[in-house]
């Protein structure tokens, strides 16, 4: 699916790159396409990248955990004296395969799974060093049991908050929950568009029968609506389509491959709960689409993955060690199929926005 490194190098003209820019692909060590592929995804995230290399340089003597693999990887990457080229990562794969059973196989893993994986365990690392740090502080600042931890950059960078509100249909009071997220699981319907499923998300369901809302009010279970809505967005948002979906009838999961429209840029709308005047008509931030991670095949146990992300002003298909610079207009052809034929494909699977207000 890519050229030869050096037919890359002539596409793109050495004097177009993007000073200290390097695009390096990931040698495959046996089904790690799902990890390459979501990598190669952050790598391009900028926020991100720029974080763990600032991680790297503060930490010069670190223990190994698998945030310092991945700074090492990072580092080597953006130090290399090529601008293109592949790389092998292997003390990353290693210690991911030490860190966490379900990857230290040569089968094909779920690559949501293995961002899900990755940020959280990232954010853990971080505040257990934080906090073997702060062993030695004064008691007076040390966090009391029900305080919570300062967020860490990972969590600056990626988490948002959703708010799930319920209104009980017989006294009508109104109770809202938060909830964090490090990425939102979106439904895939035929023929829609990004849009219209971040629209979909926020529908109302009614509880009733056996499914009904204890309301504290009525101090009863009584039918009620409930919602969901994103009341903050992330600096960087990373939307999972949710392609797989259990089959009992086959009893296995299968993909759906429908046509799903990601558009270059979103306009979204943070909303405070409660709404007040000022919130009322909130300002829309602007996100521009950075990088997919692209499902190829036909099922999650089968296939492969690879990676479209946007380098200033260009777009490039990382394919593990492959490199290849695309034209943007070759994007709709990941956006899936207009028929429900059960047949293998090529789909947006993982999609990362970047908040305009964060882009260098």
């Amino acid at each position: 699916m890519g050229t030869n490194i050096s037919q890359l190098e002539r596409d793109i003209g050495s004097d177009q790159f993007p000073p200290n820019e390097h695009y390096f692909g990931l040698v495959n060590f046996g089904n790690t396409c799902y990890c390459n592929s979501v990598l190669q995804a952050l790598y391009f995230c900028k926020p991100f990248r720029d974080k763990v290399l600032e991680y790297k340089a503060r930490n010069k003597r670190p223990k190994e955990t698998l945030l310092t693999c991945l700074a090492d990887l990072f580092h080597s990457i953006a130090t290399q004296k090529k601008k293109v080229g592949s790389i092998a990562p292997k003390k990353f794969i290693a210690r991911l395969r030490k860190e966490k059973e379900e990857f230290d196989n040569y089968m094909q893993q779920d690559a949501h799974e293995f961002l899900n994986f990755l940020i959280n365990h990232i954010s853990e690392i971080i505040l257990a060093e934080r906090n073997q740090q702060g062993k030695g502080k004064s008691q007076l600042t040390a966090e009391t049991p029900n305080s919570q931890p300062e967020p860490t950059w990972v969590h600056e960078i990626f988490q948002g908050i959703m708010t799930s509100e319920t209104r009980c249909l017989n006294c009508e009071t109104v109770s809202s929950k938060d909830e964090h997220f490090f990425d939102l699981q979106v439904d895939v319907e035929q023929n829609t568009n990004i849009n219209h499923s971040l629209r979909c998300f926020s529908n109302t369901e009614i509880l009733c029968s056996d499914n009904k809302f204890k309301c504290d009010n009525c101090r009863s279970y009584q039918e009620a609506q409930k919602w969901m809505r994103v009341k903050k967005f992330p600096m960087i948002l990373a939307l999972h389509l949710k392609r797989f979906k259990y089959v009992e009838q086959y009893n296995r999961h299968i993909k759906v491959s429908h046509r799903v429209v990601f558009p270059f840029e979103l306009r979204l709308y943070d909303t405070p709960i409660p709404q007040s005047e000022d919130t009322a008509n909130p300002p829309e931030r602007p996100y521009d689409l950075v990088a997919v991670v692209i499902h190829c095949g036909s099922g999650p146990n089968r296939g492969h993955y690879i990676s479209i992300v946007k380098s200033h002003s260009f777009w490039l298909l990382f394919d593990d060690d492959m490199v290849d610079k695309i034209d943007a207009a070759t994007i709709e052809d990941f956006y899936g199929l207009t028929s429900d034929i059960q047949k293998s494909s090529e789909t947006g699977y993982i999609l990362f926005y970047q908040s305009r207000e964060c882009s260098s």
